[in-house]
Parts: structure tokens; sequence; C-alpha cells
């Protein structure tokens, strides 16, 4: 079956989940005005990224809680992104809740980059995928997506949209406006891009979220600005570019074994 989404491209307010999760309500609300099923939000959207060490300290409330409520009394899932205790360690997440205000999917960035991301644990798998309305879904964050082992892996295990909160920041404007239509080009899958703009600190993010086909159109997209992108994910479309474009069955795996054997130092 088809699935509606909605992508929101929005400053976070930093280190003020209050008014984070009041913006996610309202997004929730216009997604759902427009037939939204599902609302993916940016990256640590809930706190704000670049927060410094105050990012642990939020990571202990209860965030998760105020996007259930969300989502069950909107009638929408919502992916978002969120510093989430795992044990002793601080992750940095992305949460899928469904309609019904239930946790179905936590992807832990599992890619760090740079100095902010120095503050989490990595996660362990290279992304998480369920299913969600008849569709499956990979979850990666931000610089996940940039690995395309990471994608192909998705591919692989049959997912049909890759859903990725990011915060991309300057000087990485090539990332946001190229490389993820490529994505979805060679894996034939839809990929949906929500990052943050403004300024945190030091951070300029560069905004430019998208939602691209598995043909590598590029469905929505936008500038700077906030927006809220809109658009169809038909699993009819993957299945019928995979065979069209059988980059998966075409694969010859025996021959990439250098990926993943460790080189000697």
């Amino acid at each position: 079956m088809a699935l509606r989404i909605a992508v929101l491209q929005a400053a976070a307010a930093p280190a003020d989940p209050a008014a984070n999760l009041a913006a996610l309500d309202a997004a929730a609300a216009r997604a759902v005005a427009a037939g939204a099923d599902l609302l993916i939000a940016p990256e640590c959207f809930l706190t704000g990224d670049d927060i410094g060490p105050r990012i642990a300290e939020l990571a202990r409330g209860d965030l998760v809680g105020g996007v259930r409520r969300i989502a069950a009394t909107r009638g929408v899932a919502v992916l978002v992104g969120a510093p989430v205790l795992d044990g002793d360690r601080v992750r940095n997440a992305a949460v899928l809740v469904d309609r019904d205000g239930e946790v179905v999917g936590v992807h832990h960035k599992s890619h760090l980059f740079g100095v902010q991301d120095r503050r989490f644990a990595a996660g362990p798998d290279a992304c998480t995928v369920v299913d969600l309305l008849g569709v499956r879904i990979a979850i990666m964050i931000c610089y996940d997506v940039e690995f395309p082992e990471t994608v192909r892996l998705a591919a692989l295990a049959g997912a049909e949209l890759v859903a990725v909160p990011t915060a991309q920041m300057e000087p990485f404007t090539f990332v946001a406006e190229h490389l993820l239509r490529v994505r979805a080009w060679e894996n034939q899958v839809y990929v949906a891009y929500a990052n943050l703009v403004g300024t945190e600190a030091t951070t300029t993010y560069v905004g430019r979220s998208s939602i691209s086909g598995p043909d590598g159109d590029v469905l929505a997209s936008a500038g700077d600005g906030d927006a809220l992108l809109l658009a169809t994910v038909e699993p009819e479309r993957v299945h019928r570019g995979r065979r069209d474009n059988p980059y998966l069955t075409d694969r010859r795996p025996a021959l990439y074994t250098a990926l993943t054997t460790p080189t000697p130092s």
C-alpha cells in the first residue's frame, strides 16, 4: 500500500524540549491536514544538536513520552531525532512512534562525525529496519546515509523507504543537494532526508531537505528556510525499479570481500 510522508525542515530551539515538542505537534497537525501517514523530523530536533554537554543532561528526561502523546493525539506516525540513554551511555537516536503512540523502532546513529558526535556512543547497527502501514522502512541518521554500504544493506533487507533525520551543516551543502538522489537511484529506494535550519552555537545548518524517488527523481525539496515536504511512497515503484535496474541481483559479493577485511596496520 502507499504511504504518504511529510518531511519537516525547521530550526530547533536549543536546549528547550518543551518548545520543540510544541513545534513538532504543530507540524504533526499540518501533516495530518495534508493527508500524511508519517512525519519525519530532523536529527536531535527535540533538544537541538550543537548544545554542548547539556545534551547528555536532556537525554535523562522523558523526551519520547511527549512524542508518543503527539502521535496518538494527532493520529500520525512520527520519526524524530533525540538523545537517549542506553544504560550509562548517551546515544544519538531516531525514534519511530506509530499513530497509536507506540514505539516501533529506535535507531542509534552508527557512524559518528566530528566533535559534536563525540558526545555519543556509536550504535551497533548500520540501519534499523521496521514495517509501518505496509511499507518497509530503514532508519538512519545523517552521516549514516553517506556510506553506500548502509543504504545497500537496507535495500537488501527489503527497505522501500530510507528515512534520515539529519543535522547537516556548512560546508557540506553538496551532500544535501546531490548525494541523496544517488543513494535512491543505486538502490531503487525512496530516500527522505529531514534537516535542521538556522544556527546553533558555531554550527549553521544547510537545510535542503528532500524526498527522492527510486528512479533518482527529486519528488520534493526545500531551500534554507522552514518547510514541510510531502510525497507518496509507492512500494510498487520500488519493486518495478529493481526489476528494470537490477543492481541488487547483479552484484558479485565475492569480489567485494576487501570491504569487510581489516587492513593490516
